[in-house]
């Protein structure tokens, strides 16, 4: 993979199809790049200017006397391969092509755009990002390489000075969900360190970002918007060592249903796979599936105050001066899978002095508004959390009056600092942006949605014991015995095998069947049936009749010499009239098995992602019930 530092952190920028009419797009993104105190070079480059908004413009990239590390290419599509080619010559590291009209467009002529592109930034092993992207923002560097509306004249600051951990890293196939994130999480005093949108992925794709993002450092948590992965190879290299690093990644993934599969199809000319498979790698590595903007903005929020926190458990204490937002919270952790236990006899005998009669510490603590008063909210969550009940808190309360939370600040700050156990706030009022700044610079994430609240404890609880369970799995496969592999493979001389040729190959590896005997005839089945031991099973074995109990070709519980011929007698009648032309290789006679539950264990390979176990209800069922779990072999 070429190196992504000249992409994400260059020390001059060459805007190709800079223009000085900033209501277009090729003038907006050299505006915005202008408005944000960047200390590199910028190089307008336009064949029609010789200067665009206030800067020296070059008819071409290379006319620019001084090295240039990346080109943003805002330029019709049919010239962006050719001025593609003349960057890589003139030595630039790499681009962003924020041009659309690729393979995600109608008809026949993108595609082949595309693929050029691919093979010059290969033949020059440049960074190319996009296209169809809509850019990328490093916040240290106050770069904002993008036409995007979400970080052209901020009235805040890209980043919040106040925080030096916790970053969060944006990587999104979209461009407007990318910076989307951005705008939702910002204003919640939440720390982005890059936000990179990746469009069509013609050379690199999201995961080789993340991948370099974790190599980079500065990004703690990643937000992903993800219409296809392009990568499996990629995919397992970044996730993996996310999960090692304890670094989550929280994922929107779109194509779950058809209409959501037309449209990643048409918007970046993505092919959403199956959504089982995804889930089912996601599950893997620990990444966190969510529904919504906001919803995945609250989870990153949670893991970047706590991610080196993580809750020992599921049981949560909850704080509150309103009764009802407390029991209201209850529900809401327990509609989480958390659970809310009453705390023990010691920790109540420290509350209870604080509270009035009507209040109550059993959990929820109804510290009602009297003792909010007169301790605050920080010293009723330090107190709850001192429970050996509880492994998180969350608490109930108002933002709406910054002055009361001002009060408290500096306690805030105290208990967040020596604190061991996660504290997260929901206000049941529309918070004051004064008092989201003061919970946020003294440690605690704020939530205006309570299920929000809960479902980013759940998140935390179940990152941690995944992430243990991964960090502690050994491999217990057994050696890869070559001479088995090589006495498999000459049986497998067939696209189908029967269920007796089978059985053998199964025995190989350990794996038990029910005893059983192939009979070519009425009189060798009754044969077969008393060695066995009554009752049997008998199916007829036939390569081309895949689904026996269709054609009637399966007898259970048999007993007895008579109905035993019988039966084989009318399995083979059966199997004929189905199949005329099928080959019949003879019946099994199989012992029946006892009671127990039907499954289905087998392997399917998915073109992206290879050998995927599953597991279902067996027999008809698997069918008709689409009763399925699926796992990366």
């Amino acid at each position: 993979m070429p190196d992504l530092s000249a992409l994400l952190s260059p020390r001059s920028i060459a805007v190709v199809g800079a223009a000085p009419d900033v209501s277009i797009l090729r003038g907006r993104t050299l505006k915005v790049l202008l408005r944000h105190p960047y200390i590199g070079k910028i190089y307008p480059v336009s064949r029609s200017h010789r200067e665009v908004q206030g800067l020296a413009a070059y008819a071409s990239v290379d006319q620019i006397p001084a090295p240039v590390d990346l080109a943003v290419l805002i330029i019709p599509a049919d010239q962006v391969p050719q001025e593609l080619e003349r960057c890589g010559s003139a030595g630039v590291r790499a681009a962003v092509i924020l041009t659309s009209g690729f393979a995600e467009q109608r008809g026949d002529q993108g595609m082949p755009l595309q693929r050029r592109l691919r093979e010059i930034a290969a033949r020059y092993d440049m960074a190319v990002c996009g296209p169809n992207a809509e850019g990328f923002v490093n916040a240290a560097a106050n770069l904002c390489a993008t036409f995007s509306p979400a970080v052209d004249n901020m009235e805040i600051p890209l980043l919040p000075a106040w925080r030096r951990s916790g970053h969060v890293a944006v990587v999104a196939q979209s461009g407007g969900m990318g910076f989307a994130f951005f705008d939702r999480g910002r204003p919640k005093e939440l720390p982005f360190s890059y936000i990179v949108t990746t469009g069509n992925e013609a050379c690199l794709a999201a995961f080789d970002v993340v991948d370099y993002l974790l190599d980079e450092g500065r990004s703690e948590v990643f937000l992903m918007f993800l219409e296809d992965i392009k990568h499996a190879d990629s995919f397992r290299r970044a996730a993996d060592k996310a999960l090692r690093a304890g670094k989550p990644i929280i994922v929107a993934k779109v194509g779950g249903s058809a209409a959501g599969r037309r449209a990643a199809a048409s918007h970046t000319g993505a092919l959403a796979g199956q959504h089982e498979i995804y889930r089912a790698m996601f599950r893997q590595y620990g990444i966190i599936e969510a529904d919504t903007l906001d919803q995945m903005v609250d989870i990153a929020a949670a893991f970047s105050f706590y991610r080196t926190r993580l809750p020992a458990g599921k049981r949560v204490g909850i704080g509150t001066g309103s009764g009802g937002g407390g029991g209201w919270m209850a529900d809401a952790c327990a509609a989480e899978g958390l659970e809310v236990p009453e705390l023990d006899r010691p920790t109540r005998a420290l509350i209870d002095p604080h509270l009035p009669a009507y209040g109550t510490s059993q959990n929820p603590v109804d510290g009602t508004a009297q003792a909010i008063r007169a301790i605050g909210y920080g010293e009723l969550a330090r107190l709850i959390a001192l429970s050996d009940q509880v492994d998180a808190v969350a608490m109930v309360i108002t933002a709406r009056n910054p002055e009361a939370l001002e009060r408290e600040k500096a306690h805030l700050q105290s208990i967040s600092e020596s604190g061991h156990k996660p504290i997260l706030m929901w206000t049941y009022t529309l918070p004051a942006a004064a008092s989201v700044r003061i919970l946020s610079e003294t440690g605690y994430p704020l939530f205006t949605d309570m299920r929000h609240c809960a479902g980013a404890l759940a998140a935390l609880c179940a990152y941690r014991t995944l992430r243990e369970r991964y960090l502690c799995a050994r491999d217990t496969s057994t050696a890869y015995d070559r001479a088995r592999a090589a006495r498999i493979r000459q049986r497998l001389v067939q696209p189908v095998l029967c269920e007796y040729q089978v059985a053998p190959l199964l025995a190989d590896y350990g794996i038990p069947t029910m005893e059983s005997q192939l009979a070519s005839s009425a009189a060798e089945a009754a044969r077969c049936a008393v060695s066995l031991g009554a009752p049997v099973a008998l199916k007829v074995q036939s390569p081309d009749i895949t689904h026996k109990t269709d054609a009637g070709a399966v007898a259970l519980r048999v007993w007895g010499d008579e109905a035993v011929q019988r039966h084989y007698d009318e399995i083979l009648q059966h199997a004929r009239r189905h199949s005329p032309a099928a080959r019949i290789d003879g019946v099994l006679v199989q012992r029946m098995a006892g009671a127990g539950l039907e499954v289905i264990v087998g392997v399917r390979r998915d073109p992206l992602f290879g050998p995927m176990m599953m597991l279902g209800m067996g027999g008809v069922g698997v069918e008709i019930e689409h009763d399925l779990a699926l796992a990366p072999a």
